[in-house]
């Protein structure tokens, strides 16, 4: 998932701000989810899922209310059907959003957990680490679709 993530930023770094700090962003988060199954319970835990969860909210709130909606109107401006097939591949975007709020809910504070919590826990991240990889690979091929399709275009201007 990391090497995905730097493959990305090699590939799309430098194409606006918003896009480079979301990427950067996303390599943290993933940097983090790496590291919470090493954090030992108790405060240290709790810590790291509160940093965790937060910079997952973060991540969700920048793509949903910044980055697609910058790519969007990127690709409107071009008018080459380009934003026709962005909107197919948004709503495959909402289930990861969705096991990532839960989670946040379900795990954003997490004091003296039972056995049984702790098993909950380690199920809920690694289904989350599967949406999470999902979902990067959809929004990937989401600044694939409207960035490459204007690639052209913009070195004429």
């Amino acid at each position: 998932m990391l090497e995905k993530c730097r493959n990305a930023k090699e590939r799309w770094g430098g194409v606006s701000k918003i896009i480079d700090q979301w990427l950067e962003q996303r390599q943290q988060l993933i940097s983090m989810f790496i590291n919470l199954p090493d954090s030992r319970v108790g405060d240290e835990l709790n810590t790291q899922l509160e940093k965790f969860c937060s910079l997952l909210m973060d991540y969700l709130s920048s793509g949903h209310f910044e980055v697609y909606e910058q790519l969007l109107r990127e690709g409107s401006d071009f008018a080459d059907g380009s934003v026709e097939k962005a909107q197919l591949l948004l709503p495959k975007i909402q289930t990861s959003t969705d096991v990532a709020l839960d989670f946040n809910d379900s795990f954003n504070s997490f004091d003296e957990p039972t056995l049984r919590q702790l098993r909950e826990f380690a199920t809920a991240l690694s289904h989350l680490g599967e949406e999470l990889e999902e979902r990067f690979e959809i929004e990937d091929q989401l600044i694939e679709v409207l960035h490459n399709a204007h690639r052209t275009q913009v070195a004429e201007v």
